[in-house]
């Protein structure tokens, strides 16, 4: 299944993203995808779209991320309710909580 999703570029802490239509099984960092159709600065929350490209890719049914979809819908890509992300906790950050407490 063909997805559109984040892939981050960039130097270290300094977080840029290309927006990638590629294969669902591939990883984000494997380099193997179809199309770039925009990117995304992380600190500036600037994107810039390819639009037409989108609207197509959509058209032939395409899914979106979370992360993505959220973003087109900030731009006017499309319109759609967003979509709540919320992070699962990693083992380590669930221990040291407990420790803590």
């Amino acid at each position: 299944m063909l997805m559109i999703r984040l892939s981050r570029v960039g130097r270290k802490n300094d977080p840029a993203f290309r927006m990638v239509v590629t294969d669902s099984k591939n990883a984000a960092k494997s380099g193997k995808f179809l199309e770039v159709v925009g990117s995304y600065n992380a600190r500036g929350g600037k994107a810039q779209l390819d639009k037409e490209r989108i609207s197509h890719w959509l058209a032939k049914g395409v899914k979106l991320t979370d992360t993505v979809q959220n973003i087109l819908i900030n731009h006017k890509v499309i319109e759609t309710k967003k979509t709540v992300i919320v992070r699962k906790k990693s083992a380590k950050s669930a221990k040291k909580a407990a420790s803590k407490s």
